[in-house]
């Protein structure tokens, strides 16, 4: 069994993830790592570097070579782009 055969929903998500998804920022190729295998949200670095120029993405810092997004940064616009839990085909997803 390897480090990363466990599930993140066991409680642990930072031992589940690479050794290089565990920095606190990101390139733009990590993130989109992130987002997949952290919330099952496929981005490519394409697609954030389009929404970095157009808006929408995730906050990013500006480093001299390349963007840098904090994981908590990429947690929190995960939430936000998934949008609330619905219970029924005509539920909004607005808290009530």
């Amino acid at each position: 069994m390897t480090e990363f055969s466990q599930p993140a929903s066991a409680g642990t998500p930072e031992v589940c993830l690479p050794p290089h998804l565990r920095k606190p920022r990101l390139r733009r190729w990590e993130a989109s790592e992130y987002l997949e295998l952290v919330h099952g949200i496929q981005q490519s670095p394409a697609t954030l570097a389009k929404k970095a120029s157009t808006g929408g993405g995730p906050p990013y810092h500006k480093s001299v070579r390349s963007p840098l997004y904090p994981r908590d940064e990429l947690d929190r616009w995960a939430v936000a782009y998934m949008g609330g839990l619905v219970r029924h085909s005509s539920d909004t997803g607005a808290a009530a």
